[in-house]
């Protein structure tokens, strides 16, 4: 157990974090801090809300608490992308939700298989996991997606003129964008146990597990992370790129 007075000693690498955002005038001071304070806020809630839902066990309960998860995770992945036509929020919450409960629901149901199939202790971690990193992916995608079009605005309107479809004068766009959004989860699938060791795995050992059980779940969600990046990515991209051209298919003005 970690007590309170080491949970306090954990903020000094959080005042070293800041110290250099100051020395170096980076202006980011602020924002750690009120980072690192919500975190801590956050994390005490669900917390609290997880040990009351392990009990519950519901799948009534599980369903909604899934779908807010969902929704938060697709606010913040839309939240700081530029040059998006319209809202892209829907496709978002519609891309990660498809994906996340898709692999989320094989790998619970067939892979792990606890009793019962929709155990609370096992769908929130793992569908937890599953959004965390389908958010960054998909986040990643469509910031590329719109800022390269946006950036060769001129040669897909000339594109549009020669007579191609609106997909046809994107495709090499899009295709870019799905690859910088799964890049970083290839990234770790090469250097997993030579470079890093993941937090799951870390966090069995360190409970006691045997490394090599830890291993094998460590696998999984690997191959489930890189599984629904792959399918949120596609989906985003497909679900968005329709947005990027009018009703006469001409590019919005939003990315001229």
């Amino acid at each position: 157990p970690i007590s309170n007075l080491q949970l306090l000693c954990s903020v000094s690498l959080v005042l070293i974090t800041g110290f250099v955002s100051t020395l170096l005038r980076l202006g980011l001071l602020k924002s750690l801090a009120w980072g690192t304070f919500r975190a801590f806020v956050q994390l005490s809630l669900i917390g609290y809300v997880l040990t009351y839902i392990f009990k519950w066990n519901r799948l009534l309960v599980i369903i909604p608490l899934i779908l807010l998860m969902c929704w938060v995770a697709s606010r913040e992945a839309t939240r700081r992308i530029s040059h998006a036509p319209g809202n892209p929020m829907p496709a978002t919450f519609l891309s990660l939700t498809a994906s996340t409960f898709v692999v989320g629901s094989i790998v619970v149901v067939l892979i792990i298989g606890p009793e019962p199939w929709y155990s609370a202790r096992v769908m929130i971690p793992i569908f937890g996991m599953l959004l965390g990193n389908s958010m960054n992916a998909i986040g990643l995608s469509l910031e590329r997606m719109y800022s390269d079009v946006a950036g060769h605005s001129e040669e897909v309107e000339q594109m549009l003129c020669l007579g191609a479809t609106p997909w046809e004068a994107v495709v090499m766009h899009v295709k870019t964008a799905v690859t910088a959004g799964m890049t970083p989860t290839i990234n770790s699938l090469m250097v997993v146990g030579l470079v890093s060791l993941p937090g799951m795995m870390t966090g069995q050992i360190l409970a006691g597990m045997n490394p090599q059980s830890a291993v094998r779940y460590q696998f999984v969600v690997l191959v489930m992370v890189a599984c629904c990046v792959a399918i949120g990515c596609l989906m985003i991209v497909l679900l968005s790129y329709r947005k990027m051209f009018g009703q006469d298919g001409s590019l919005v003005e939003d990315l001229r």
